[in-house]
């Protein structure tokens, strides 16, 4: 790559690996993805803290500097609220918005700036960097907040209108905005964002394709203490309002009631875990455990007989559960309770790899999960469909030469005629100084 087609590209996102789950991993593949094709790449993240709402041990101070392969990584202290909903959501996004700002105009102009949403006050912070001809902000939204204050109850129908219209006059600014999913592009095209500068770049598998010998998948069941006998039904990954997870601690309330051979699992951390595990007591077929390092994280998913997917009812257009990938490349059924207007429920059925109940109806997601063990072949022939689904769909060099060719896209139309977003309200930064007045006070944590 020739210095004149090497771009300063600047990442900004809360959440960044060694963060295992949720939007970090995508993250930092998008940053390496740039480096690796040659571009001078910096992010600014936040501390480690996520799904456990607790900052990793090793990092303290105002200011760190990180390498990640080809990447610098600046990482701005901020709060991290116990209650990941509420004013100290605000709060912590409003701070690390702010220091972020901050880090990106005391250094070198980027010809490109992309924000990872959430944090969605980070998009305000962006906006401000924004030159017309010299730097373009792009967004890749992998939450939309408007639709998850309003899909999942929290906060006022006031809070979710005031979130949706900033999160429109944002997102109406930018040079480019990334759909994860056809479900969020027609969402983002509802909310006004001009069909144009939509580009829909799908999230990749992640984790390697399954392939162990089934004499390896009997030691990890010993291992994790569960018997050959029972159906073992894993939900892996974040335990948060969203995922709804009481349904599942009541599926295994029906199971011990029914005397039904199904383990449920919960594993990974998240802000809701303590309340399941109360919710729990004296539930005998629920099992909780604590999250996995990546090698035993998949050997766990396929050694699985279900993997299940839970969201709240009213879940539909807020987000595209990103567990989905890693289910996929396990070669395991999923059962998905879920909307039938969810991205989610679109995957399973483009995928064939699992069924779909009602979500919030324990008895039909225990029904389902009993179902798989009387098909053993269809069981099998889902989770292969799943596999090929994630490798023909979902395959991670696909969303590199997306991306890449999406920011150097971005960087290129910055002084086409014409390229000017459609005008959209002014975004004070000052709503950061002091969010209680600008903003809803109710914030969702990521999904």
């Amino acid at each position: 790559m020739s210095p004149q087609s090497r771009l300063r590209v600047t990442v900004m996102g809360l959440n960044y690996a060694p963060e295992p789950t949720g939007i970090a991993p995508y993250t930092a593949g998008l940053a390496r993805f740039l480096a690796e094709a040659g571009h001078d790449v910096h992010v600014v993240t936040g501390l480690p803290h996520y799904p456990r709402w607790q900052v990793e041990p090793g990092y303290t101070g105002r200011r760190l500097e990180e390498r990640d392969g080809g990447v610098r990584i600046t990482r701005v202290a901020h709060p991290v609220p116990t209650n990941p909903v509420g004013p100290g959501r605000v709060a912590m996004e409003a701070t690390f918005a702010t220091r972020a700002a901050r880090v990106v105009a005391s250094g070198p102009r980027p010809d490109v700036v992309v924000v990872v949403s959430p944090a969605l006050l980070t998009v305000a912070a962006a906006a401000t960097l924004r030159r017309p001809g010299r730097t373009a902000v792009g967004v890749v939204p992998q939450d939309l907040y408007g639709h998850a204050l309003a899909e999942t109850g929290i906060g006022s129908g006031r809070a979710a209108a005031g979130a949706a219209a900033l999160e429109r006059r944002l997102l109406g600014r930018a040079d480019g905005v990334v759909a994860i999913h056809g479900r969020f592009r027609s969402s983002l095209a509802a909310m006004g964002v001009d069909e144009e500068r939509i580009t829909t770049i799908r999230n990749w598998t992640h984790v390697p394709t399954v392939t162990r010998r089934p004499a390896d998948i009997a030691a990890v069941r010993r291992e994790l203490g569960w018997r050959d006998d029972e159906v073992i039904a894993l939900h892996a990954g974040n335990m948060g309002a969203k995922q709804g997870l009481e349904n599942v601690v009541e599926a295994a309330r029906q199971a011990d009631a029914d005397g039904c051979p199904v383990r449920f699992v919960l594993l990974g951390h998240g802000s809701r875990r303590d309340h399941l595990r109360a919710l729990a007591r004296g539930v005998r077929r629920v099992q909780f455990l604590d999250p996995l390092p990546t090698e035993r994280f998949t050997d766990a998913l396929a050694a699985a007989d279900v993997l299940v997917l839970n969201e709240q009812a009213g879940v539909a257009e807020m987000c595209v559960p990103s567990k989905l990938t890693s289910y996929f490349a396990a070669g395991r059924p999923v059962v998905a309770a879920t909307n039938a207007l969810s991205a989610a429920s679109a995957e399973i059925a483009a995928s064939r790899a699992g069924v779909v109940v009602a979500p919030g109806a324990p008895r039909a997601l225990l029904d389902a999960i009993v179902d798989t063990r009387l098909e053993p072949g269809e069981s099998e022939a889902m989770g292969l469909r799943g596999q090929l689904f994630a490798h023909d769909v979902l395959h991670v060099d696909a969303a590199r030469e997306a991306y890449v060719a999406w920011v150097e896209g971005l960087a290129a139309a910055r002084r086409r005629p014409g390229h000017e977003p459609r005008p959209a309200d002014t975004v004070d930064i000052g709503v950061l100084d002091n969010g209680s007045r600008r903003l809803p006070n109710s914030w969702v944590e990521p999904a």
